[in-house]
């Protein structure tokens, strides 16, 4: 079963992939803290379009043609002084659209959405793995950086205005970090796979981890396993990646719900005043 985690074809694509499932938890945690989690699927949107646009007209690689789509929905949001979810859905609404009819009037425009759909983790090159390197780097120096002032802002919102604090610097830093995340994901593991590791550890961590810290750690953890799970899988039995992710993360999403059921004692979760 290990033959393929050592296979010299494999290598590459492994790492890339590795690199990219150890990151988007961590920004999957940060949305979820501040409410936009649908952050995560409106970028992939934006993204998914931008990088089959680029692909179709002048063979950009993905990744890059993502980074743009996905960069243009951070700035609109920062800018355009959005809140909530609301300017996300209207992301994937127009992503969706602009994906589907550039596919449709293309020759090879349907088999290449479908590539972003599903991922091309396993045509992952050295530009995929320079992007996710860099974004492993960049999230590392941010959270570092700005973690606890974006915890802040969300447990004491009025501080900032209160202290007259520069906020935009750190809320559009993340922001462009997390448009960054989302397209190299768009560009190796497929669309969905990508929102898929935004939003499933960070759900289950948010759930079960009694505390911050043990949520980023848990989220992490979860993210890897069922990576690591899906990527021998995918080879052995031969099967999409992108797809077979989600349902790995999924799987385990039902049984850590069955697990904190039986530990509760299938208790209801009802808080009477």
């Amino acid at each position: 079963m290990l033959d393929s985690l050592i296979d010299p074809v494999f290598q590459l694509p492994f790492v890339v992939g590795l690199l990219v499932s150890s990151v988007l938890p961590l920004i999957g945690c940060m949305l979820h803290l501040r409410g936009e989690w649908l952050a995560a699927l409106g970028f992939a949107h934006l993204a998914g379009a931008s990088a089959l646009v680029g692909l179709l007209t002048i063979g950009m690689p993905a990744v890059f043609g993502a980074l743009l789509g996905a960069i243009a929905g951070a700035l609109l949001k920062a800018f355009g002084r959005f809140r909530g979810n609301a300017i996300f859905a209207l992301m994937i609404l127009s992503g969706w659209s602009a994906t589907l009819l550039v596919a449709a009037n293309s020759p090879i425009g349907m088999a290449m959405g479908h590539t972003m759909i599903e991922g091309q983790l396993y045509f992952a090159d050295k530009p995929q793995l320079v992007a996710a390197a860099v974004l492993v780097g960049l999230t590392i120096l941010m959270l570092l950086q700005y973690a606890h002032r974006l915890v802040r802002a969300v447990l004491f919102p009025m501080e900032e205005r209160a202290n007259r604090l520069p906020a935009w610097r750190w809320h559009l830093g993340f922001d462009l970090l997390s448009a960054l995340a989302v397209a190299v994901g768009i560009g190796t593991v497929g669309l969905m796979a990508t929102f898929a590791l935004v939003f499933v550890p960070a759900w289950l961590s948010f759930r079960l981890a009694p505390g911050w810290r043990t949520a980023l750690f848990g989220a992490v953890c979860v993210s890897i396993c069922a990576y690591l799970i899906t990527f021998i899988l995918a080879l052995r039995l031969d099967q999409p990646f992108g797809p077979l992710l989600v349902a790995v993360l999924l799987g385990g999403a039902v049984m850590a719900g069955v697990f904190k059921l039986a530990s509760s004692g299938f208790r209801p979760d009802f808080k009477y005043e």
